[in-house]
């Protein structure tokens, strides 16, 4: 691989036959020193070289090299070839190495790297992106972390006495521009009344199974006809149904969809019985064909739907509601209030979202807080026998 480093030079490294990236070295006074080169086409030759040594077996693994001499660019390289990550993840990583944000560090070697330097990049990029800043922030904060421990399969030193990258949470949390943790506002029953008539209809039953089951985007988008149960009685008419959720579709790439296990835990869950006539209608309308057909799938390829499509659609009605700050995914965030305020406990909200602990639903029961005063109001029905 070869690529152009901020200094506008270039960078080659390749695969070694362990599956660790080595980047170009050069040796001085019996030492590895790291290799740029002025052009493209001299590190594409450089890398040539490479090949053909591994070829003909005549590679040999360049010197180790001290703790103090190895760039964080090349660490973190390393550091990301060894992970076990999904391809969405795998990339949106790589995606963050090679932004302009983390490349403030590539040429500083891990010891050089200190608290001040991070809170000084910290400030510089406060660029109104605060969730963009974050992701770089963790992955650097994940790296270093990985440098600063020893290794657990060689007992080798931590290459650096303790991670330097500890921003204060005060200082983290220092960005007006984001929206503060726990300030979700759960759509109304009439607001989504309003997304859903003024969606076009072949998505209005993705905003009932997105307010009222609680999926994730790449969850609902995946979901099959052989996914989705519906009971009828003897006229015809749905009682009752559940929706099986074992998949979830990633884009690790704009083009390149990738079907893997869902984020949240599989399970299946009960859907409410007032939204089961218009998931009929929609089948028969707007689902692709066969067991296995998409119910979701996009207008005009008919493979898996993209946020972006659906997100054309659903800023017009948001806006039409009155809210213009409901993200997509807040419709999960809507549902597993509405189910808390229903009386779910907490190993049933676990369990309809997906959940293997128990701090993200206590979010939803803390949510379901103000039917307190309801509480109130029944109890003192109770003592006074009136009616509830």
């Amino acid at each position: 691989m070869v690529r152009k480093l901020p200094s506008g030079r270039y960078q080659a490294s390749y695969l070694d036959p362990n599956g660790l990236r080595i980047n170009a070295s050069a040796t001085e006074n019996g030492k590895p020193v790291p290799l740029t080169f002025l052009d493209k086409k001299t590190a594409e030759a450089w890398l040539s070289l490479r090949q053909t040594e591994l070829i003909e077996q005549r590679w040999k693994p360049p010197a180790a090299r001290e703790p103090d001499e190895i760039l964080f660019s090349e660490y973190a390289d390393r550091w990301l070839a060894s992970r076990e990550l999904s391809p969405r993840t795998r990339s949106e990583y790589r995606k963050v190495l090679d932004g302009v944000r983390l490349a403030d560090f590539s040429g500083y070697t891990l010891d050089q790297i200190s608290p001040a330097m991070i809170k000084r990049w910290w400030t510089a990029h406060d660029d109104g992106h605060p969730t963009a800043r974050k992701k770089a922030y963790d992955l650097l904060h994940a790296i270093l972390a990985t440098a600063s421990q020893q290794d657990e399969d060689t007992d080798a030193p931590p290459l650096i006495t303790t991670n330097p990258a500890r921003l204060s949470a005060k200082t983290k949390n220092r960005t007006p521009t984001s929206r503060p943790k726990g300030s979700i506002r759960p759509a109304s029953l009439a607001e989504l009344t309003k997304i859903m008539d003024e969606m076009p209809p072949r998505y209005a039953a993705m905003v009932l199974l997105a307010a009222w089951c609680a999926p994730r985007f790449g969850e609902l988008t995946e979901l099959r006809r052989r996914d989705l149960t519906i009971n009828t009685d003897t006229e015809g008419n749905p009682v009752d149904g559940t929706l099986t959720i074992t998949r979830a579709v990633v884009w690790p790439e704009p083009d390149t969809p990738v079907v893997k296990s869902p984020k949240s835990l599989a399970r299946e869950v009960a859907i409410p019985p007032h939204i089961l006539a218009p998931l009929l209608l929609h089948l028969d309308e707007y689902a692709a064909p066969g067991k296995d057909g998409l119910l979701f799938p996009a207008v005009e390829s008919g493979g898996h739907m993209k946020h972006g499509a659906l997100y054309k659609v659903f800023r017009r009605a948001r806006q039409a509601a009155g809210r213009s700050d409901l993200r997509w995914h807040d419709l999960r965030h809507t549902g597993a209030t509405l189910a808390a305020q229903a009386g779910a406990t907490l190993a049933e909200l676990m369990n309809r979202l997906g959940h293997s602990t128990v701090g993200a639903a206590l979010i939803y029961q803390h949510a379901a807080a103000g039917r307190d005063a309801e509480i109130a109001r029944r109890l003192s029905a109770i003592a006074t026998n009136s009616p509830l």
